[in-house]
């Protein structure tokens, strides 16, 4: 939820957990809105073929412990979720939402723009999913293949992506599965440190892609966005896996590079929405 302008800049305790919290009030005022910019989700000729669906892997754990003991009580951004999903949806494809465990999406409900009705509605219409989604597991054993029906994979950002993604076996599966069948990976913000899961796998060094640089990450306990430091540098590991990071602010910007489609930040959410929509519009052509 958006909130007013305030100067206090202290976490807020999230009695749901022990020494857990929320972002301040100050950095809520500054990085959260009660409308998200939305725009230009029209799609004249959507995809109608009934086949291809886009496959979204979910954080399903709230809790990012920080350098100092503290937890970031954390998940997927709204924004970052939603905006893409919204122009994916008008433009005609269809969604499976999965998780690590199966258990359900956990998101960063305080960053919800509270009177966007449009993006509120797309979450309405995805809520069993949200709190039903399939087990990844069960995905890469029974639905991917040369033959399968995901177009490809949308990874939401958000720091709850921090969390199993970067080491888990299945997200790495479903990362070498896209890449060996020329499918679209798309990212932003935190989501892209889900890319570290395969390490060792197929090489996507030279790719250029947008991610949070690790440099504000740093900076934002000073606003009490986190309540401390992150333990660890995802853009600093990405760049050791040969991947080179086009961005060092946020701005909104994106990047494509082959089926490679990621943003910077919320702030990417409306552009890379745009960006994937006309991208797998492109791609099934007159299917």
């Amino acid at each position: 939820m958006a909130t007013a302008q305030s100067d206090d800049k202290r976490p807020t305790p999230d009695p749901a957990e022990d020494n857990a919290f929320f972002p301040s009030p100050y950095s809520l005022s500054q990085f959260t809105a009660p409308k998200s910019d939305l725009s230009g989700a029209d799609y004249p000729s959507p995809y109608t073929g009934g086949r291809w669906k886009v496959l979204v892997v979910g954080a399903d754990e709230r809790y990012l412990m920080t350098d100092n003991g503290t937890m970031f009580s954390t998940g997927n951004h709204p924004v970052e979720t939603l905006l893409p999903m919204y122009h994916l949806d008008k433009a005609g494809f269809a969604f499976d939402i999965a998780t690590l465990s199966g258990n359900p999406v956990k998101f960063e409900f305080w960053a919800m723009p509270s009177e966007d009705e449009e993006v509120k509605g797309l979450f309405s219409k995805f809520r069993g999913q949200f709190k039903q989604p399939l087990k990844l597991a069960d995905v890469v054993k029974d639905a991917l293949g040369e033959d399968s029906d995901y177009i490809g994979v949308f990874i939401p950002g958000g720091h709850g992506a921090l969390i199993g993604l970067p080491e888990s076996d299945d997200m790495k599966a479903v990362l070498e599965w896209a890449l060996a069948n020329d499918k679209f990976i798309i990212s932003l913000c935190h989501g892209p440190a889900a890319f570290l899961a395969a390490k060792g796998g197929p090489s996507f060094s030279g790719y250029k892609i947008c991610a949070f640089p690790d440099a504000l990450d740093a900076q934002t306990p000073d606003m009490g966005y986190m309540p401390g430091h992150l333990t660890w540098k995802f853009g600093e590991q990405l760049t050791s896996m040969g991947f080179e990071i086009v961005n060092d602010n946020i701005s909104g910007e994106t990047c494509q590079d082959r089926k490679m489609l990621t943003g910077d930040s919320p702030l990417a959410g409306n552009a890379l929405g745009k960006l994937a929509a006309k991208a797998l519009l492109d791609a099934v052509g007159n299917e």
